[in-house]
């Protein structure tokens, strides 16, 4: 499977630097996988397409301050961009510097706060900090909001708040799970009136989810691992849901690897630890039903992954129309639910269709 496949052209004045003035005023395109069809709505227009019984689930990660800025002992300014949180001392970072640092290479991060480089493994260094506080007291005083690459623009006031979903509850994430960032607590009202359920997992999104694929042939790239934990009740609910005939569905890209991840023989098992799982087209979906998602980089995974889901050729065909109509993409951009004539409960087999199929409106 070429990595080219997966590329789409997209003007640069379409990716949304900053939110919409509130949560719920995105646009929506939904699209069904089966038909190919799709229909150019507003983000609030997603209840209409909503059932009694269904239950969305949620990745409640929260957002973490992970970028801080050091410098090094010649002067010269360092970014360390945090991975992963290993304890009250000591993290996993990626470093933004030109030569590779050595083994106990101090960088100071303010008069008060230094970091010792322990040890590396790829791209990745372990770090441990010289100072009085803990590391997530330093990155609450000190960290900037990990905004993605394509954000051009320093990070804000207003990011604290919108870079981090309303129901945003256990820390760890470099990234935000974009798809929930357009819930408000107005919307979890309509929903809750609609007899529509709500469910929680966590899974701490990582740098990694920005990684590009650099290799021609997809299945040669390599996932970073990331956290995931999935309880009890969280599997009853979805067992119970798929009982009664409602419909799994994921906000966002993050939900789907984490309870395919846990899926056993099409049910969810309790989880926790790491996953890998990199889905490709031809990937047989256990238990999602139904995706809401914002729009992906080309080339990506994440847009891999909606393709697995939708079909190669109706997910490119889509991102066309959401290009052609101006849509906002990437993190602070528009969404898409996509759906399918799939009963749920029937076996899925996997979504694909051809690059060249006719687009429809």
């Amino acid at each position: 499977m070429k990595t080219t496949t997966f590329r789409y052209e997209l003007p640069n004045e379409l990716i949304a630097q900053y939110p919409t003035r509130s949560r719920s005023a995105s646009r929506l395109l939904a699209l069904n996988s089966t038909s190919g069809e799709f229909q150019d709505l507003r983000f609030v227009d997603l209840t209409k397409m909503l059932h009694p019984g269904d239950l969305l689930i949620f990745n409640n990660t929260r957002v973490i301050p992970a970028r801080l800025f050091a410098t090094k002992d010649t002067g010269g300014r360092v970014e360390i961009f945090v991975e992963r949180i290993l304890g009250e001392r000591n993290i996993v970072a990626q470093l933004g510097m030109s030569k590779r640092p050595r083994s106990g290479m101090r960088l100071r991060i303010d008069e008060d706060v230094s970091v010792d480089v322990v040890s590396g493994r790829g791209d990745f260094y372990e770090l441990c900090f010289e100072c009085a506080e803990t590391v997530t007291h330093v990155l609450d005083r000190v960290g900037h909001v990990p905004l993605p690459p394509y954000i051009d623009r320093v990070d804000e006031e207003c990011d604290r708040e919108r870079y981090q979903t309303v129901y945003a509850k256990y820390p760890g994430a470099v990234a935000a799970p974009t798809a929930g960032l357009h819930f408000d607590a107005a919307m979890f009202g309509q929903l809750r009136e609609l007899g529509v359920d709500t469910a929680f997992l966590t899974l701490h999104v990582g740098a990694g989810t920005f990684k590009p694929i650099r290799v021609d042939d997809i299945r040669e790239h390599e996932i970073h691992p990331e956290y995931l934990r999935i309880d009890s009740d969280v599997c009853a609910r979805i067992e119970t849901t798929k009982a009664r005939g409602g419909r799994i569905i994921a906000v966002g890209t993050t939900v789907v690897r984490a309870l395919e991840t846990a899926a056993q023989n099409g049910r969810v098992v309790p989880f926790e630890g790491e996953t890998r799982l990199y889905i490709l087209p031809g990937y047989r979906f256990q238990i999602v039903d139904a995706l809401l998602t914002n729009f992906h980089l080309p080339e990506s995974t994440l847009l891999i992954l909606v393709c697995a889901f939708a079909g190669t050729g109706y997910t490119l065909n889509a991102y066309c129309h959401a290009v052609d109509q101006r849509y906002r993409f990437y993190s602070y951009g528009d969404a898409m639910f996509i759906t399918s004539g799939i009963a749920s409960g029937d076996s899925k087999s996997s979504r694909e269709s051809s690059i060249d199929e006719i687009r429809t409106t």
